[in-house]
C-alpha cells in the first residue's frame, strides 16, 4: 500500500516538472497571456465596482426624493419621529421649573410668568392675570417629558388639577409645552404656532402618539365624568368661561382705548344754608371696569353694565369720573359715561324727575314684574353660596337669567315673605331665595 502512494507522488511531481519545464521553453508566449487574463478579471471587478455605487446612489437619491414629497405635504404627513420613552417626572430641576411656573399662574404674576415663557400675547397675560381671582394654588401636578430637537430641550406634558375658589371639586387639565435651556443655564418655555417652524412640527408629531393619546384620554375622560355628574361644577365652567371673555374683552379695550382729557366740569352743591343740592346722573354707555382710583392699576371693585346709572360726584381732568357707589366712591373712565339728566334735591323738583312705580307689597306667587328704579334700592347684599340662581320671577319653575357665586354683590330691592328677594344685578332685576344673600 505504501508503495503504491508513492508511486502516485513520484508521477504527480514528474508532471509538474513537465509543465514547467514547458512554460520556460514557451515563456514569450505564456507570460503575455497571463498579463492580458489578469487585466481582464481587474476590469470585470471595476466594472462590477462602478455598478454597484451606481447602483447605491440611484437607492439614496430615491429615498432623498420621497423624503422631500412627504415632508411638503405638510406637517401631518412628515415622517414619524423617534419613539421615545415618555417619563414620568425624571428631571427634577425642569420639575422644580414647571411648578414655579405654575405657582406664579395661580398667583396672578404675570411679571415672573413672562420671565419664563417667550412670546406670551396680551390675551394671554389678562387670562393669567384674570382667572388667578378664582383659583387656588394648583394640585396633583404631573410631568411627563420627551426629548427636544436639541440637547437639553425637553417636551413637557403637565397634567394637573385646578382647585377653584367656590368648588370642591378640582378640575384635571393636560398642557403641552416646550422648554429649552438658555445659554445662562435657565429653562424658558418657547412658544410658536408657525407651521414652517421646526418646534411646532415636532410637538405637533409627538402628540400623535399612542403614549401622548392615552395621558390625554385619561384627562378627557375624567374632566367629563366629573361634568357630567356634578351639575355645580358644569354651571361654574359654564360661568367662568364667559367670565374669562367678558373679562379679557373689558381688558383689551381699556388697553386699546386712548385716553382723552376732557375739560374739568365739577358738580358744586349751593352754599351750604341752601336746602338745593344738584346731582348729575351718569350712565355707563359700555360694560367697563369700576376701580377704587383713578388709574388703570387700580384695584377693580366691579364692572358697569351698559346702562347702569350713577351719581357723578366728579369728572376729573386725568380722563376719570368719580361717581357714587355702594355707599362710597370708586372711579370710572369718563369716555364710557354720560349724563342722563340733572336732579335738584331738597326742592319740589326732587321727584318730578324720577317716576317711580315702586315695588308693591309682596303678593305671595305673584308673576308681574315691576319697574324699579335706583332709588327703590334698600341697600347691597351679597350671595353665601355658589351657584345660586337668579330668575326672572319668584319661583323655582321661572327662567334663569344668571347664575352666582359667593361674594357677588347684587342691589336689594325688596324683601319678600315668600322667602324671595328682588334683587338687580349689572342693570337687570330678578329673584334670589333669601337664603343665599346677606348683607353686605
Amino acid at each position: 500500500m505504501k508503495d503504491d502512494n508513492r508511486s502516485g507522488l513520484y508521477a504527480v511531481k514528474e508532471k509538474l516538472t513537465d509543465i514547467k519545464e514547458w512554460i520556460f521553453e514557451h515563456s514569450r508566449i505564456v507570460m503575455p497571456c497571463v498579463l492580458v487574463l489578469c487585466v481582464a478579471i481587474t476590469v470585470i471587478i471595476a466594472v462590477n465596482a462602478n455598478k454597484r455605487e451606481a447602483l447605491e446612489k440611484q437607492a439614496q437619491e430615491a429615498a432623498l426624493a420621497a423624503q422631500a414629497a412627504v415632508s411638503s405635504e405638510g406637517s401631518a404627513n412628515s415622517l414619524e419621529p423617534p419613539a421615545y420613552e415618555l417619563e414620568e417626572n425624571a428631571h427634577a430641576e425642569l420639575n422644580t421649573f414647571i411648578k414655579d411656573y405654575y405657582d406664579a399662574m395661580a398667583k396672578g404674576d404675570v411679571l415672573t410668568v413672562t420671565s419664563m415663557n417667550t412670546n406670551l400675547n396680551d390675551v394671554e397675560k389678562i387670562r393669567i392675570k384674570e382667572q388667578s381671582k378664582y383659583i387656588e394654588p394648583f394640585q396633583d401636578i404631573m410631568i411627563y417629558t420627551k426629548p427636544g430637537l436639541t440637547e437639553n430641550s425637553y417636551v413637557a406634558y403637565v397634567s394637573s388639577k385646578t382647585k377653584f375658589k367656590d368648588l370642591d371639586t378640582p378640575l384635571p387639565g393636560l398642557q403641552t409645552y416646550y422648554i429649552e435651556t438658555t445659554e445662562t443655564g435657565d429653562f424658558r418655555i418657547y412658544n410658536t404656532t408657525s407651521d414652517d417652524d421646526p418646534v411646532y412640527e415636532y410637538v405637533s408629531s409627538l402628540v400623535l402618539q399612542d403614549d401622548y393619546i392615552d395621558l390625554q384620554n385619561k384627562v378627557t375622560v375624567e374632566y367629563n365624568d366629573i361634568l357630567a355628574e356634578n351639575t355645580e361644577v358644569n354651571e361654574f365652567v359654564a360661568y367662568f368661561t364667559e367670565k374669562m371673555k367678558e373679562e379679557i374683552g373689558e381688558s383689551l379695550a381699556s388697553i386699546e382705548a386712548p385716553v382723552t382729557e376732557e375739560d374739568t366740569t365739577t358738580t358744586e352743591g349751593d352754599d351750604s344754608n341752601h336746602a338745593a343740592v344738584v346731582v348729575i346722573k351718569v350712565k355707563a354707555t359700555d360694560v367697563v371696569n369700576i376701580r377704587k382710583s383713578d388709574s388703570e392699576k387700580a384695584d377693580k371693585i366691579d364692572k358697569a353694565q351698559v346702562g347702569q346709572e350713577f351719581n357723578l360726584i366728579q369728572e376729573k381732568g386725568n380722563g376719570w369720573s368719580e361717581v357714587e357707589y355702594n355707599g362710597g366712591s370708586a372711579f370710572i373712565k369718563s369716555e364710557f359715561l354720560e349724563a342722563v339728566q340733572t336732579v335738584t334735591i331738597g326742592t319740589e323738583e326732587e321727584n318730578t324727575d324720577n317716576t317711580d312705580t315702586g315695588a308693591g307689597a309682596d303678593t305671595g306667587n305673584n308673576n308681574t314684574a315691576t319697574t324699579s328704579d335706583s332709588t327703590d334700592v334698600k341697600g347691597t347684599v351679597k350671595i353665601n353660596d355658589s351657584g345660586v340662581r337668579v330668575r326672572k320671577e319668584p319661583s323655582t319653575d321661572a327662567e334663569i337669567i344668571t347664575t352666582l357665586y359667593t361674594g357677588e354683590k347684587l342691589d336689594l330691592i325688596e324683601s319678600m315673605t315668600s322667602g324671595w328677594s328682588k334683587i338687580r344685578y349689572k342693570g337687570e332685576y330678578g329673584y334670589v331665595k333669601s337664603e343665599f344673600l346677606d348683607e353686605d
